[in-house]
C-alpha cells in the first residue's frame, strides 16, 4: 500500500503542507483514516476509567482530531482557493462525512457525561479564566448541538446536517460556477471607451489566455469593477450588472432558489429541535448581540441615522446622472459609473490617478512596515517553502527576538479554480502544549488585477484597504497566544471577529503610514499630500448609501433566519420585501442578491451579517483611542496586541475590549467618521 502523506508527521521545514506532494486522490482516504484515529482519541477519553477531571475529559478533548484538522484544513482551503471538479467531488463525499463525525461527537452521550461531570464540579476547580472558557465552550458545544435530546431526536438533528452539510457545498459550487461561465467578448473598441488603458490590457490579455479576439470582461471583480466604474457604453453595463446580479437566479441547473429555501428552512428546524425560537435565537446566543431583537435594533437604529444623508447623496446622484447624459431613471448599472465622475468633481480625485501609487509590492510591504511598527513583527519571504499555486506567496514572521511567530501565505491574483471575494484562513492553529508553543500558519488569499506585459499589479484604494482589511485578519491569527487550539487567533464571537481586520484600514488614511508606502511605481515619488487630503476628504462620500447598503444586507439575513421561513415560496419577493426600507434604486426583475449571497449560505456568516457593522463601532472607538496617542503610539499597540489581538477568544470579548480601551465602545465615533453625525 501506498504511503498517503496526508497522514505521515509532515517533515517540511516549520511542518508546512506539502502541497506539491499532496494528490488530489490522497485526500478520501487520509480523511477517513483522521476520522477513525479522531474516533479513536474520543474512546480513550471515555474509556478512561479514572473519574472525569479537566485535564483527562476538557483538554483531551481539545487537543483531540489534531490529524483531521490539519486535513480538512489543507482539503477546504484548497477547496475555496485551487478547486476543480475532483475536489468538489470528494467536498460533496467528505461534508456529511465530517458533518456526521461532529455529530458522533455531540451527541455522545457517554462523553457528554463525562463533560457534564467537570461542568457541574466547575465551583471546586481553581480554574485559570482560558480554562473556565474552555469548559463552557466545551459544555456548550453539546448542550447546543443537541446532547440532552432524546435519540429520535438526535436521529432527526444528524439527518439535517449531513443535508445542510450537502446544500450548502452546492449553494457555493453553483455561484463559482455560474461567476466562470459568463463571459462578455468585446470586439469593437469603440465600445470600451471610457475604460483605464490597464484595465484594456488586462482584457487583452485575458481573451488572448483563452485564444480570443478582441477584450474579455468577465464576473471575476478586477474586470468586472473597472467596467461598471468606468465604461461609457450603459447598455454593456447594464448586460454585466444583469449577469452579476442574477447568479445562480436562472431556473436551470446552476440555480439556487430551492438551495435557499431549504438551507433557511433546515436551519429553522434544527434551532427549533434544539429548543430555540430561530435559527438566528441559537446563533446569536453566542455573539456579543445575544438576540435577534438587539440586532434589529442596532440595523434600524443606523438606519435611521443613515437614510437621510443616503436619500440625499442618492438625489444629488440623480440630479447629477441627468445634467451629465439626460439619465431619467438611475439605475442600479448607473450608480458606480456616475459615482466615480462625481466623486472626480468633487474632490478632483479619480481611483486611476491613485493607482501608480499602489504597486501590490510596496503595498505588501507597507503593511509589513505597519505591522513591525506596531507590533515588532518582521517579515521575511522564503523559497523554501511548498505551495499549491506558482502565484503564492511565502514568509516567515519574527518578533523582535528573532523568535518565529508565523508562517504566512499570501494569494493575491484571480484564476479559474478560485472563488471570488477576499479572506483569511489558517492551515494550522496556535496552541500551547507539553510546554511548546506551536505557532500558527495562516493565509490571505485576494483577488487583485494580475499585472500585465507593460504594468505592474497597481490597486484601486479600495483594494488597498482590502488587503489591509485581509491583513488585520492574518494579524488576529499571526499573534494568537492561548493555551487551547479552539480558543485561538480568530476563534472568537463572529461579531467581534472584524475589530481586528476593519480596525487597520484605518492606517490606509493617514499621512504618516501612506509616506511609508505610497510611491510611484515609475519615479518612486511619495504620494503628494494633495492627494491624502483628498483620499481622506472623499472617504465618507456616499457613505450614507454604503451604509445603507450594509443594513439591507444585514436586515436581509435577518429576514431569512429571525423568523419561520417555512411559508416563503418565492426567493425574489421575500427578499424584494426584506429590502423595502433600505431601496433607493428601482428593483431589478431579473436579479436576486439571494441566490449567490455565499456569507450567509455558504460560510458563516448566516444572522451574522450585521457584525460587520458593529465591528465598525468597535473599530471607530479603537481607531480614536489611536489617533489620540499617535497612529504608531506603542503604549496603545501593546495594548490592543496584548488584550485583543493574542488573546482569541480566551475572555468575554466585551471584557477585552474594555481591558484595551478602558470603556465600552461609543457607536458616536463611527457615525463621526462617517460624516453622519458633525
Amino acid at each position: 500500500m501506498n504511503k498517503n502523506i496526508l497522514t505521515e508527521k509532515f517533515t517540511t521545514a516549520f511542518q508546512t503542507a506539502p502541497f506539491s506532494k499532496i494528490a488530489t486522490t490522497d485526500f478520501l482516504p487520509a480523511f477517513i483514516l483522521g476520522i477513525k484515529n479522531a474516533k479513536a482519541e474520543i474512546d480513550a477519553i471515555i474509556d478512561n476509567p479514572e473519574a472525569p477531571t479537566f485535564e483527562n475529559t476538557i483538554e483531551a478533548l481539545d487537543f483531540s482530531g489534531e490529524q483531521l484538522d490539519r486535513i480538512s484544513s489543507i482539503f477546504f482551503n484548497l477547496n475555496s482557493a485551487e478547486t476543480n471538479e475532483d475536489i468538489q467531488k470528494i467536498a460533496q463525499e467528505v461534508s456529511p462525512l465530517l458533518s456526521e463525525f461532529g455529530n458522533d461527537i455531540t451527541l455522545n452521550q457517554d462523553l457528554f457525561k463525562r463533560v457534564k461531570a467537570v461542568y457541574n464540579s466547575k465551583a471546586d476547580l481553581k480554574l485559570t479564566t482560558e480554562q473556565e472558557t474552555l469548559l463552557d465552550k466545551k459544555y456548550k458545544s453539546f448542550s447546543r448541538n443537541g446532547a440532552n435530546l432524546t435519540e429520535d431526536k438526535k436521529q432527526a438533528l444528524r439527518e439535517i446536517d449531513k443535508e445542510l452539510s450537502k446544500l450548502k457545498l452546492k449553494f457555493g459550487e453553483n455561484v463559482l460556477a455560474e461567476t466562470n461561465k459568463f463571459e462578455m467578448l468585446i470586439t469593437n473598441e469603440a465600445d470600451l471607451a471610457g475604460l483605464p488603458e490597464g484595465a484594456k490590457e488586462a482584457a487583452k490579455q485575458l481573451a488572448e489566455s483563452k485564444e480570443k479576439e478582441g477584450w474579455l470582461i468577465t464576473l471575476d471583480y478586477p474586470s468586472y469593477i473597472p467596467f461598471m466604474t468606468y465604461a461609457d457604453n450603459r447598455e454593456l453595463r447594464k448586460e454585466l450588472a444583469l449577469a452579476s446580479g442574477s447568479k445562480a437566479f436562472h431556473n436551470d441547473a446552476l440555480d439556487n432558489q430551492d438551495n435557499v429555501l431549504q438551507i433557511a428552512t433546515l436551519r429553522f428546524k434544527r434551532a427549533n429541535l434544539l429548543g430555540y425560537k430561530t435559527h438566528a435565537h441559537f446563533v446569536l446566543e453566542e455573539r456579543m448581540a445575544k438576540t435577534p431583537e438587539k440586532v434589529e435594533s442596532f440595523l434600524n437604529e443606523l438606519l435611521e441615522k443613515a437614510k437621510p444623508a443616503a436619500q440625499e447623496e442618492f438625489t444629488n446622484l440623480e440630479n447629477f446622472a441627468k445634467e451629465q447624459d439626460g439619465i431619467d431613471t438611475l439605475q442600479k448599472w448607473d450608480s458606480g459609473y456616475y459615482a466615480e465622475k462625481l466623486k472626480q468633481k468633487l474632490f478632483n480625485l479619480d481611483d486611476e490617478q491613485l493607482k501608480p501609487y499602489f504597486k501590490l509590492e510596496n503595498v505588501i510591504e507597507g503593511a509589513f512596515t505597519i505591522a513591525n511598527k506596531l507590533f515588532g513583527l518582521q517579515f521575511e519571504e522564503i523559497h523554501t517553502i511548498d505551495k499549491y499555486h506558482e502565484d503564492v506567496l511565502t514568509y516567515k514572521v519574527n518578533d523582535e527576538n528573532g523568535e518565529l511567530v508565523s508562517i504566512f501565505y499570501a494569494d493575491f491574483f484571480p484564476r479559474k479554480g478560485k472563488r471570488n471575494g477576499a479572506w483569511m484562513t489558517s492551515y494550522k492553529s496556535q496552541s500551547i502544549k507539553n510546554g511548546v508553543n506551536d505557532r500558527p500558519h495562516v493565509s490571505i488569499v485576494c483577488n487583485f488585477t494580475k499585472p500585465t506585459n507593460t504594468k505592474p499589479s497597481l490597486l484601486t484604494f479600495n483594494e488597498v484597504t482590502t488587503l489591509f482589511h485581509e491583513f488585520g485578519h492574518a494579524l488576529h491569527g499571526m499573534l494568537a497566544n492561548t493555551t487551547y487550539p479552539s480558543l485561538s487567533g480568530t476563534s472568537v464571537f463572529w461579531d467581534f471577529v472584524e475589530l481586528p481586520s476593519q480596525v487597520l484600514e484605518n492606517w490606509c488614511f493617514e499621512k504618516e503610514a501612506l509616506e511609508l508606502f505610497a510611491k510611484h511605481y515609475e519615479t518612486g515619488e511619495v504620494i503628494p499630500m494633495e492627494l491624502v487630503e483628498k483620499i481622506k476628504e472623499s472617504a465618507t462620500f456616499h457613505e450614507g448609501m454604503q451604509t445603507m447598503r450594509q443594513i439591507s444586507f444585514g436586515l436581509l439575513d435577518m429576514s431569512w433566519h429571525a423568523q419561520d421561513p417555512s411559508a416563503i415560496t418565492n426567493v425574489k419577493a421575500h427578499e424584494k420585501e426584506a429590502f423595502g426600507d433600505t431601496q433607493l434604486f428601482p428593483d431589478v426583475a431579473e436579479n436576486c442578491m439571494s441566490t449567490a449571497f455565499s456569507h450567509i449560505f455558504q460560510g458563516g456568516y448566516s444572522s451574522g451579517y450585521y457584525s460587520y457593522k458593529w465591528a465598525e463601532v468597535l473599530d471607530a472607538d479603537a481607531f480614536e483611542y489611536f489617533k489620540e496617542e499617535g497612529i504608531f503610539n506603542k503604549t496603545v499597540a501593546t495594548k490592543f496586541k496584548e488584550n485583543v489581538l493574542s488573546k482569541g477568544g480566551t475572555e468575554n470579548p466585551m471584557t477585552l475590549y474594555k481591558r484595551f480601551r478602558g470603556q465600552e465602545p461609543k457607536p458616536e465615533a463611527l457615525l463621526k467618521r462617517a460624516g453622519l453625525i458633525k
